[in-house]
């Protein structure tokens, strides 16, 4: 199989190396400076599971060539305009596309690009971190990779690449008939961690500490719930049992990435996790004035980064 990576950061690069390992012809779409340590070091991985020193093909964005069997897609969610513009001339008629953005809104945007039958939906679980020079470096035993067909097909292509992972040492892949529930059931404890934490710029246990915390997060949680199943896609009550009683913790310590990228000072996924969802809530009639506030809070911030305005450490 051939793979195409867009990026060789903690995500592509761990899962992209990982395939290569088990025998995919491997290649990484990167920018000059990941070039040029990929070129001098190879792909370096540091796990549990086993450490890795790879030959690494590169391409500059947009110069992939064609042929690929499949692109996986491991940009941030306001990367995505340019992430399409770098993997076009790559998408061949039998290329299938990879995402493993959160959230659900760049499947859409993808499908209008390249049609419905290139885009698989997918899921990443890993915690890890690209050093600054140039490691890839697993943070725990994180390491799922979930994927399946849009229309619950187990179609050749997927079966393909769950063979191939299933020889990868260091993850653990899953091709499922139910790939768009998944993602929904993501998006509703992603986007209710992301509401609470961002909004009150606390993590989990902070917020159930605080006078009417637990209230304020199981009332998100239901909201969202309601909104995925307005959208065909119920939420299972032992799904809903699980994240009532993370948030219900008081010794929890669960932040979101938006929330660490917000106190950083980085770009955040406002419009594809917040916004997608306030306007989701909007179009099922369920209560919104959280997610708005939120959304709100997210793109005030925005514009305070854009002028200059953050407070420095």
């Amino acid at each position: 199989m051939r793979i195409l990576v867009l990026g060789a950061g903690a995500l592509g690069g761990y899962f992209g190396g990982r395939l290569q390992q088990a025998g995919a012809e491997t290649a990484y779409l990167v920018r000059p400076r990941r070039r040029e340590q990929l070129a001098r070091d190879g792909l370096v991985i540091e796990s549990p599971f086993g450490d890795a020193r790879l030959p690494a093909a590169t391409h500059a964005p947009g110069q992939g060539g064609g042929g690929w069997d499949l692109i996986l897609l491991t940009c941030k969610a306001y990367d995505l305009e340019a992430a399409i513009a770098a993997i076009r001339p790559s998408v061949g008629p039998q290329t299938a596309i990879l995402p493993v953005l959160n959230g659900l809104s760049h499947i859409a945007r993808l499908q209008a690009e390249f049609g419905a039958g290139a885009v698989l939906g997918g899921l990443a679980k890993i915690q890890a971190t690209l050093t600054a020079e140039g490691v890839v470096r697993q943070l725990n035993d994180w390491r799922w990779l979930t994927f399946g067909e849009t229309d619950g097909r187990m179609s050749p292509r997927v079966e393909a690449l769950a063979a191939l992972a299933a020889r990868a040492e260091g993850m653990v892949a899953s091709a499922v008939p139910d790939i768009l529930q998944r993602m929904w059931e993501k998006l509703v404890h992603l986007g209710t961690s992301a509401i609470g934490t961002v909004l009150l710029r606390a993590n989990t246990g902070e917020i159930a500490r605080s006078p009417g915390g637990v209230g304020v997060m199981h009332r998100l949680l239901e909201r969202n719930a309601a909104i995925a199943a307005a959208n065909g896609h119920p939420m299972p009550e032992a799904f809903l049992a699980e994240f009532r009683a993370l948030f219900a913790d008081p010794k929890g310590s669960y932040a979101t990435s938006m929330l660490r990228d917000l106190e950083a000072g980085g770009r955040i996924e406002a419009d594809h996790i917040l916004g997608f969802l306030l306007e989701a809530a909007r179009a099922a009639g369920v209560p919104h004035e959280l997610h708005e506030a939120a959304y709100l809070h997210a793109k005030a911030y925005e514009q305070r980064r854009d002028a200059g305005r953050l407070p420095r450490g």
